[in-house]
């Protein structure tokens, strides 16, 4: 679908009652699929007329399932009567920040249209620009290593500062990470959600999700009240590749969601970026498996910022917003005149990978008190991080 067979219809503001009630009815009617309602559109114009269609018309225009869904009576949705929906949607709606946008309003991400599937309604809280901002998404494990969250972070950062949207799934670890970056950039982040716009998930970014819905935006398909559903992530992972132009894969493991994001992005002709690791480590696997199945290798933003025709440096008319002073970033880096010879040896030690005590007294040959006075000041430092399993690794910064 192009936006030239998008259907016409108010584009300057939200649908009014009666019509957002119409555009409801359709876009969860049980059995009408994206692309059936999208040829009922075509052919006659709005959702008004397509429910005072009748059954032949509606079957000759699409096909018998799709005219039986619109003509069912509406039911209810997430366990609540239809009616009671559209009075919960409408004083949603009406909240500072808070829009239903339907195919036609100018505000419907413009990257969209282009999908095989677009859906008909989504729920946006926050800044409506940055849906028709060129978008980057940027998504990977929830199991993040400390390397892979910076390296995240600071490839979302650059994204951001180039003048691109990001974009990824409010998840633990990558996604999470890619946020913060992008807001810490001149741009800002798309969350594509696979709840209701209502609720957050996990609840441990409540914060971070009222941060996106202030200085971002967030994005969701799914009815106000719809829980967490395994089921619903894929399909949120369809509208992130969607509404991107490109996917960067950061860390994933062999069986990732991201490497679902990854393959529906090239499915639909969005490039697929990865950045590899050690050949060790399980959270490059998926990442190595994209790069040998054609994703471009990246090893700096850059990489990407020229796949896409663009300057890594920031635009003199971009927002400046400073740097949040969280405890990871303001951490002292120990200089290397201060970093002692033992110190230095244990970075040299660690390489690219992550490394056991046991490895690093074998490379270091340092013993035990003296590999533990030499580990403490840099992991203190943010210079290297522990991870599960009793194992170290170094963690670069920009």
């Amino acid at each position: 679908m192009t936006t030239a067979d998008m259907p016409t219809g108010k584009t300057a503001s939200a649908p009014d009652a009666h019509e957002l009630r119409a555009w409801l009815r359709l876009a969860h009617a049980k059995g009408l699929r994206p692309p059936a309602l999208r040829a009922l559109l075509g052919a006659f114009g709005g959702p008004l007329e397509v429910l005072s269609e009748s059954f032949a018309s509606l079957t000759e225009a699409a096909d018998a399932r799709a005219a039986e869904a619109v003509l069912a009576p509406p039911s209810g949705i997430e366990g609540v009567p239809f009616d009671h929906y559209i009075e919960a949607v409408l004083a949603w709606a009406s909240e500072p920040g808070n829009h239903v946008l339907t195919f036609a309003d100018a505000a419907y991400p413009r990257a969209l249209p282009t999908m095989p599937d677009p859906p008909p309604l989504l729920y946006a809280k926050g800044r409506l620009d940055l849906l028709q901002t060129r978008a980057i998404a940027i998504v990977g494990s929830r199991h993040a290593t400390p390397q892979g969250l910076e390296d995240a972070r600071r490839f979302a950062r650059a994204m951001s500062d180039a003048g691109l949207a990001v974009a990824s799934g409010l998840a633990l670890g990558i996604d999470a990470s890619a946020h913060r970056g992008a807001l810490e950039g001149a741009t800002g982040t798309v969350a594509v959600i696979g709840t209701g716009i209502d609720l957050v998930y996990p609840a441990a970014h409540h914060t971070l999700a009222h941060e996106i819905a202030r200085d971002g935006a967030m994005l969701s398909e799914w009815p106000l009240g719809t829980p967490a559903r395994s089921a619903n992530f894929p399909q949120r992972n369809r509208l992130i590749a969607g509404l991107s132009s490109g996917v960067l894969i950061v860390e994933a493991a062999m069986r990732s969601g991201s490497l679902i994001t990854a393959r529906l992005a090239n499915e639909m002709g969005r490039d697929v970026f990865a950045l590899p690791g050690s050949i060790h480590a399980p959270l490059s696997q998926g990442c190595h498996r994209l790069i040998k199945q054609g994703a471009k290798l990246v090893e700096t933003p850059e990489d990407v910022l020229e796949e896409f025709g663009l300057s890594s440096v920031r635009p003199a008319a971009a927002r400046s917003k400073p740097r949040p002073a969280s405890a990871s970033w303001a951490s002292a880096r120990i200089a290397d005149s201060a970093m002692t010879d033992d110190a230095a040896r244990v970075l040299d030690a660690l390489g690219h990978a992550p490394a056991t005590l046991e490895i690093l007294a074998a490379r270091t040959r340092l013993d035990g008190a003296a590999l533990q006075a030499a580990l403490l000041p840099l992991e203190l430092a943010g210079q290297i991080a522990a991870l599960a399993g009793g194992r170290y690794t170094a963690v670069e910064r920009s």
